[in-house]
């Protein structure tokens, strides 16, 4: 298994980058979260889960121990494969999830695109006991600080929303609402920040 990756980010898309280790690129697919902590030839390590199918070897990147570890082990429950498990982990941090699975906060969980009512209170059942307390878990092998690079923070937001599932019409919506309501601010909104407003924009439209 490969564990993590530690080398230099030769690119950046909407939802994976590049990093070269010792001449060789490797693409992982990544949260928000992890993509906003990456910056265009600089070194970084991510943290991966490689995820294997008859047709298809798929490397998973992030930010820190923690959020691979609770990436994997949203996937024991039933009905959670790797790219719900990735929208979930876009939508909540780790110990956002702790708390709503903690607490049985169905409503929470059914913020991410593919997770019904059903599939939440599933959730709920089989990993209230697994995922942890909020907080036990220190987050480690952060990548470097966040940066800019291709593509801009607002094509990665909206490349994001349909990535998970919502049409460009909505997406594009969904900014415009949150963009209306942060004008005025002079720095370069972060990704995950706005990721996460745009959603709780589109769950209650």
């Amino acid at each position: 298994m490969i564990a993590h990756l530690n080398g230099i980010v030769a690119g950046i898309s909407p939802d994976g980058a590049v990093i070269d280790v010792g001449g060789v690129g490797l693409r992982v697919q990544c949260t928000p979260d992890t993509l906003a902590s990456l910056k265009h030839g600089e070194r970084a390590r991510v943290a991966t889960s490689l995820v294997v199918r008859e047709d298809s070897l798929t490397l998973f990147g992030f930010a820190s121990e923690d959020e691979r570890n609770v990436f994997e082990l949203l996937q024991t429950a039933s009905g959670i494969g790797p790219r719900l498990a990735l929208a979930m982990l876009a939508v909540h941090s780790p110990d956002a999830l702790r708390r709503a699975v903690a607490a049985e906060d169905l409503n929470a969980l059914i913020m991410v695109p593919g997770v019904g009512k059903k599939g939440a209170q599933r959730i709920v059942l089989e990993l209230r006991d697994r995922l942890g307390a909020p907080g036990d878990h220190a987050g480690n092998g952060s990548a470097p600080a966040r940066g800019g690079g291709a593509p801009s923070w607002r094509d990665q937001v909206q490349s994001g929303l349909t990535n998970l599932g919502w049409s460009a019409r909505d997406a594009e919506a969904a900014l415009a609402a949150v963009e209306a309501e942060s004008a005025g601010g002079d720095e370069t909104p972060d990704v995950a920040t706005v990721l996460r407003a745009a959603l709780r924009k589109l769950s209650t439209s």
